[in-house]
């Protein structure tokens, strides 16, 4: 059985001059003995502590906004975790981490087993050019970082975020989820597939989007 345990740190969120104080969620999945971390937000040390000494076997970034991965380096410092963030984010990884990289370049299709179970990347651009979602279906499970939350799709309208593309990415690549698959986000609430459904296909027909391919 997959493991799930969330973890919520404050801090800030940076972006294009502003300044907005949040409260980020970090998800912990695996088993007894290894995990995977999703995202790594304002405290290093809580997340190494609520491990309880189990393997860290990687740090995967939704996305590359601050406050999604301003403990990115110290918590690979602590557990030699490989981090891993869509190249396409690279500007905002920049923009904290100049003098330093992420380990692994996170490309859909990528695939990350832990605990016996298997994580699957798919790449959700609308947030960040680099957004993704990964996804584990056999648990009927979702982690979609800043792309859906509790309410319909994460925001848009600052540096590299786009309202069309996001919309269009959770119709191609997560809508294609069954109804029942729970959504854990990066902040705030989880929900469903199926509750989240008819607000992005009402927001859809709102901005007379034509309808993508599904992958």
């Amino acid at each position: 059985m997959l493991s799930i345990e969330l973890i919520t740190t404050q801090g800030f969120f940076e972006l294009d001059g502003g300044k907005w104080e949040v409260t980020n969620n970090i998800w912990l999945v695996g088993n007894e003995s290894d995990l995977v971390v999703i995202d790594a937000a304002h405290d290093h040390s809580k997340i190494v502590e609520a491990l309880h000494g189990r393997k860290l076997r990687a740090i995967l970034l939704t996305h590359g906004h601050n406050d999604h991965i301003n403990v990115a380096i110290p918590l690979r410092d602590e557990t030699d975790a490989p981090i891993y963030l869509h190249p396409n984010d690279t500007m905002l990884w920049n923009a904290v981490w100049p003098s330093d990289k992420p380990d692994l370049y996170a490309l859909p299709n990528d695939r990350i087993d832990v605990g016996g179970h298997r994580l699957h990347m798919i790449h959700t651009p609308g947030h960040s050019p680099g957004s993704c979602c990964f996804v584990e279906s056999s648990s009927e499970v979702v982690f979609t970082g800043d792309t859906l939350f509790c309410g319909g799709p994460g925001a848009t309208g600052r540096s590299y975020s786009d309202e069309a593309t996001i919309i269009q990415s959770i119709f191609s690549q997560l809508l294609v989820l069954p109804d029942s698959t729970v959504v854990h986000t990066g902040h705030g609430n989880s929900t469903t597939i199926g509750q989240e459904r008819e607000l992005v296909l009402e927001k859809m027909r709102e901005m007379q989007l034509n309808l993508p391919a599904r992958h």
